[in-house]
């Protein structure tokens, strides 16, 4: 059915809803592809209002058109709807006739004379579930309001369609409708597309929404759950510095509004927020700006990133910081350091390279958890000392390195003092006391160097040089420590190949009766005869070979060697005398220890009572695995002495719980026999003890007849030193157990003792 354009009383509402129609889609158009312009839009909108007054007033107030003019004018109007998925609806109540566009036949998929014939067919078609907006419009009738209405309709293939229907009523005066307009426009595409975003929106592990005038009027249920509400209605209005702290938000509105003006289609920052909870994350935001219901408003896209950042400070914190101490690493010190060499000004500092001495061996011993613990009492300590005068650093194992800024040598000297003072007491580790103490080298820039490899080489040489002045002290940086520091490196070279090229060898010194001076054993003592170097002491290589652990295949083999002899002496008529092997704690510390020892023995065909281990009293730092495995030698038959007694800082009460059979007396107490303030007095409390707790005492160094007398008189009576003999070769040894003879005191001016 076409509609009549002659009959004027329907001419009016209609062409208001052609003209309401085309606004509203032109009004979407606009808004889709010029948000930011909404003033224009208004205006324009004004103005086609206005226009369409005008155009009316003109074709309803005495302008006359011909049949012919009318007839083409109702043929552009049919076309216009026939192109548009428009159809009208229009009542006329007074004469109860009825017009349809035909457009409907197109929207509904039924005929115009179905609707006709049943007036009431475009509600029995509306979705069950959205019958209610019946209700709703007629609400909005019986208050002379128009009634925009969404709902789904039922097609006869059982398609759903969205439809939009504008209602639109005339009154009388008397308040009686006489005419009823719809307008009814098929909005299927645009609500599928809408329920899609809205699927997207909600469905987003993001948070969107959209923020005006300084308050929440939109917000998805990501948003809501993580601030820490129930539902986003009770977000709705919120003002955003609710959730985002002010200074925060002021930043942001700052750059919002210096963006706003810009060509810039998003912005990206991120915020530091805070849930209902009080609780802060870190969010990451884009920002874009748009018209939302008719003002200007930002489309929040956001995403919690706290786990990514903390990540990235743990990250961040693993690449710079030590993670058993917490201090500064090797990484962190040296972009300090090349910071400060790079830059122009003043660059007077000092560089302290530490090494704890002493530590391998309580690690050793007493296991990598009490290490552990050492490292962060130490670790303490220096900070504590260092105060604010420089940045200290783990480089690794028990290597610390110090960086002290605008000093010299004085300051520096001060607080290598102040490191050393703090290292004095010892370290409390579950109800146990350690002592360590620190060795200390120090290189100043620019006297000994002006970049980071050169200044903690420098400082690293200085430390050696420490050491071997006797540990917990600190040397400075000399050029005659670089040669120093090449012999190291060529020693280290060469003491990997020396067993292989069997540069090692033995010497024995005779352990006598001081009353007689029989020989009643001997000491195994190792050397090394560098094909360059010479004769390398052994306070050289045997530090090395720790440091290394090479001094295990090392141990074995004179263990090895030192059997084999003392067999072929035995071979050889010469009365049987045990030896004594000096066995280090990291050679206790292997497994197979015990059970290489028994096949040396084995191989070797020499009886057990004739080989005795010495051990330094160190082992008692760890005084269960030492009683377990000391029992176990026990048993095997040796004897078990300890060396180099009262150098340590154990007690001899540990003694008791242990299977020893002697106690050498170290060197450095016989010599304070001729002291004349000490008068042997350690001595003498050393031989007490022991001989209290049944245990054979021999005297280390003895050097002169002063030291045998007063050794006899306080009831010590074995001993070995220069003053007998020095470490002889092995013939030598056995030109005098063949003869059975008795060691007279030595007559060659006597040297420092070769250990």
């Amino acid at each position: 059915m076409k509609l009549d354009y002659k009959s004027k009383s329907w001419c009016w509402p209609v062409l208001l809803c052609i003209a309401a129609i085309l606004l509203a889609m032109l009004k979407e158009i606009w808004e889709a592809r010029f948000p930011e312009k909404w003033l224009y839009f208004q205006i324009v909108e004004l103005i086609i209002i206005i226009g369409s007054i005008i155009l009316l007033y003109v074709l309803f107030t005495g302008h006359k058109r011909t049949t012919g003019e009318l007839i083409t004018s109702n043929q552009k109007l049919n076309s216009i709807f026939g192109t548009l998925d428009v159809a009208i609806w229009s009542h006329d109540m007074k004469t109860d006739k009825l017009l349809i566009s035909a457009g409907i036949e197109k929207l509904y998929g039924r005929s115009l004379d179905e609707f006709y014939r049943d007036h009431s067919l475009w509600k029995k078609v509306i979705y069950k579930e959205d019958e209610y907006v019946l209700k709703t419009r007629e609400e909005s009738f019986n208050a002379r309001q128009p009634a925009t209405s969404v709902y789904r309709i039922v097609l006869p293939d059982g398609e759903i369609r969205w439809i939009q229907d504008r209602g639109i009523p005339a009154f009388n005066e008397d308040g009686q409708m006489i005419s009823f307009t719809s307008v009814l426009l098929d909005i299927t595409l645009r609500r599928e597309s809408e329920d899609r975003y809205r699927s997207l929106v909600e469905m987003s592990p993001d948070i969107i929404a959209v923020v005006s005038r300084g308050k929440l009027d939109y917000i998805n249920d990501t948003g809501s759950r993580l601030v820490g509400a129930g539902n986003p209605r009770e977000l709705i209005g919120k003002p955003a510095v609710q959730f985002v702290p002010s200074q925060t938000l002021e930043s942001v509105k700052e750059k919002i509004l210096g963006e706003w003006n810009k060509e810039t289609e998003k912005l990206r920052f991120e915020i530091e927020a805070v849930r209902i909870n009080g609780e802060v994350m870190d969010v990451e935001v884009s920002a874009m700006p748009i018209i939302y219901e008719g003002r200007r408003a930002w489309h929040i896209v956001g995403r919690d990133i706290t786990e990514r950042k903390k990540t990235e400070k743990t990250i961040q914190h693993m690449a710079y910081y030590d993670s058993l101490t917490g201090l500064p690493n090797r990484n962190m010190l040296n972009r300090k350091l090349n910071s400060i060499l790079n830059n122009p000004g003043d660059k007077s500092l000092a560089v302290i390279f530490l090494d704890l001495d002493r530590f391998k061996l309580i690690n050793d011993t007493k296991g990598h958890t009490t290490g552990d613990l050492l490292l962060r009492k130490a670790g303490e300590r220096l900070t504590y000392s260092v105060q604010n005068e420089g940045v200290v650093s783990r480089q690794g194992g028990d290597e610390f390195l110090i960086l002290l800024e605008n000093t010299d040598k004085q300051k520096a000297e001060k607080v290598a003092r102040r490191i050393l003072d703090s290292f004095a007491p010892p370290f409390y580790l579950d109800m146990e006391e350690y002592f360590i103490t620190p060795s200390i080298g120090i290189s100043l820039c620019p006297a000994d160097g002006e970049d980071q490899d050169t200044l903690i080489k420098h400082a690293d040489n200085a430390m050696y040089l420490a050491k071997d002045a006797g540990k917990n002290t600190f040397r400075f940086y000399s050029r005659d420590l670089d040669n120093m520091s090449m012999r190291k490196m060529e020693l280290e070279k060469g003491l990997r190949k020396a067993l292989e090229q069997k540069e090692f060898f033995l010497q024995y010194q005779p352990q006598v009766e001081l009353g007689t001076g029989k020989v009643i054993g001997v000491e195994a003592l190792i050397r090394w005869r560098h094909p360059v170097l010479g004769i390398v002491p052994p306070n050289e290589f045997i530090p090395l070979a720790e440091e290394t652990g090479l001094i295990v295949p090392l141990g074995e083999w004179v263990l090895k060697e030192a059997c084999r002899q003392n067999r072929c002496w035995q071979k050889a008529g010469c009365t049987p005398v045990p030896v004594a092997v000096n066995i280090s704690v990291r050679q206790l510390q292997e497994d197979s220890f015990i059970e290489m020892l028994q096949k040396i023995i084995a191989e070797s065909g020499l009886s057990p009572q004739y080989l005795e281990l010495e051990i330094t009293e160190s082992i008692m730092q760890n005084i269960e695995r030492s009683s377990l495995i000391l029992n176990e030698l026990k048993k095997l038959g040796l004897a078990l002495s300890i060396d180099d007694f009262g150098t340590g800082y154990s007690s001899l009460s540990y003694l008791k719980h242990l299977p020893i059979d002697r106690i050498k007396i170290d060197k450095s107490f016989i010599d304070d026999i001729m002291d004349p303030l000490n008068h042997g007095s350690i001595v003498k409390a050393i031989i007490d003890m022991s001989l209290n707790l049944r245990f054979e005492v021999i005297a280390e160094g003895i050097e002169n007849a002063e030291q045998v007398h007063f050794l006899l008189q306080n009831s010590c009576e074995i001993g070995q030193g220069y003053y007998y003999r020095k470490p002889l070769d092995a013939n030598e040894i056995e030109h005098f157990l063949l003869e059975d003879h008795s060691f007279l005191p030595a007559t060659p001016e006597i040297t420092k003792k070769e250990r």
